[in-house]
């Protein structure tokens, strides 16, 4: 059986990804942290076996999530993923990184599409990316996204970058699940229809 290529961003309400020319995030902290966002993310990285990373996604996830394990008052579900991801084959995308700086880690200088067709040859379960837009809009391009998730943020960054933005082919999905936090989020979870 082919291996599945999930994706997964968190967008706001008026379809950015992260504010005009800032790198800050604080605006998806509320909403990360409902049990709606955390419920989402268990279930996209308990089948995987292999998350797919950016560079910098790499750089800003494992220089976090490591330092929560065994930290005082961390939800079990942070933890759980933090575990997961120290523990699990991590492939980085990077052409200005020599080595990986990071346990079970492989750093690959390719074309993203070729990457996932090595990915998919060999054996294991879900290849899971989690928000390294860069990766996401190339296998998006490709068409090698076969499940798209989205947590989309009821609010409005005013400008910015944004996912989705005229450059990707025609396709069709369909709707697999969909939940709403206490504060608005909704977690949406679309398959790819070939």
């Amino acid at each position: 059986m082919t291996r599945r290529v999930v994706a997964n961003i968190n967008l706001s309400l008026d379809g950015h990804y992260a504010k005009p020319d800032s790198p800050d995030m604080s605006w998806v902290l509320p909403h990360a942290t409902s049990d709606v966002a955390r419920d989402h993310m268990t279930s996209l990285w308990m089948p995987a076996t292999t998350a797919l990373l950016g560079r910098r996604n790499a750089e800003g996830f494992l220089g976090f999530w490591p330092t929560i394990i065994g930290a005082e008052g961390v939800d079990a579900r942070d933890e759980a993923y933090a575990k997961w991801l120290v523990a699990t084959d991590k492939v980085v995308l990077s052409s200005t990184l020599g080595t990986a700086p990071w346990e079970r880690t492989t750093v690959v200088d390719k074309p993203t599409a070729e990457v996932i067709a090595d990915l998919r040859a060999q054996d294991g379960g879900d290849i899971v990316v989690f928000s390294s837009v860069s990766v996401i809009k190339a296998l998006l391009a490709a068409d090698e996204v076969d499940r798209l998730a989205l947590m989309i943020f009821p609010i409005f960054l005013g400008g910015g970058p944004r996912m989705f933005d005229g450059t990707l082919p025609e396709g069709r999905w369909k709707l697999v699940s969909q939940s709403t936090s206490d504060n608005g989020a909704v977690a949406l979870v679309y398959d790819r229809l070939r």
